[in-house]
């Protein structure tokens, strides 16, 4: 019900990868394949950024994310739900 309500109110780029039940990155890769046989064929120049996110959800202050969920009008019982995950959490490295 979270996942519905959430995805409802932020919904996710055609484009993103990452955190979907989807297959891995094969589809940007032909993209990317199709994009440079083009780019060849026309004789242009072609510029690519690759970003690597990875944690980025780790640096982010849990405090925006709840802000952005209520700017959204995200259900006030998940946006409670996301709060409680991101309660009193604490990390032990062993």
């Amino acid at each position: 019900i979270a996942t519905v309500r959430l995805a409802q109110a932020c919904p996710i780029n055609p484009r993103q990868q990452g955190f979907i039940s989807a297959s891995g990155c094969s589809e940007n890769l032909k993209l990317l394949q199709l994009l440079v046989k083009s780019v060849e064929q026309e004789h242009r120049d072609l510029g690519v950024v690759f970003a690597d996110i990875a944690k980025t959800f780790d640096t982010v202050c849990h405090q925006h994310i709840i802000a952005g969920l209520v700017q959204r009008g995200v259900d006030s019982h998940v946006v409670h739900l996301v709060s409680e995950m991101y309660r009193n959490i604490t990390m032990y490295i062993v």
